[in-house]
Order: structure tokens, then sequence, then C-alpha cells
């Protein structure tokens, strides 16, 4: 059974963050940090995973990131953002 993971990223050079679901974390960092040649988190390079949740169906886990990008989704990635800072 393949496992999904929500993350959070966070760029403290920058103060950005940014949140996505993957079935493989450590490539999925790579490419956020190294490889990708296009697309938003090249622009805020370092990033460093702040959070990770893990789900066993990928509608759970596109449920969660959609959570995470309303408002009080927002708001706790602000409060944990804060408590590790």
């Amino acid at each position: 059974m393949e496992e999904f993971v929500v993350y959070i990223l966070y760029s403290k050079k920058f103060e950005k963050n940014y949140t996505g679901f993957t079935s493989n974390l450590i490539e999925r960092f790579k490419s956020h940090n190294f490889m990708s040649k296009k697309g938003f988190t090249i622009r805020f390079r370092p990033w460093e995973v702040i959070y990770v949740e893990f789900f066993n169906s990928k509608s759970d886990a596109m449920k969660r990131e959609k959570f995470l990008k309303t408002g009080m989704g927002r708001e706790f990635i602000k409060k944990l953002i804060q408590q590790q800072t």
C-alpha cells in the first residue's frame, strides 16, 4: 500500500512557506531544493521541512493539503512557524 505525505516547507531566508503532498518526500524535497528549474519554490531556496503528516490514501492527503491552504490552515502554519523560530 502506498503512503502519502502532506508536508510544509519553510524558507528562513525569505520567510516563506510552501505546502504540498507527495508519495515520496525525500525525492520531492530534493526537487524543491536542488533539481527544479521552474516554479514557485526555486525562488525561495533553501527550504527545510518543518511539518509532515502521513496518510494511507491520496484523497485524504489532498483534502488535508487543501485545508492547510485555507485561512484556518494558514493560521495553523503561522503558529507552527512561530513555535520553531
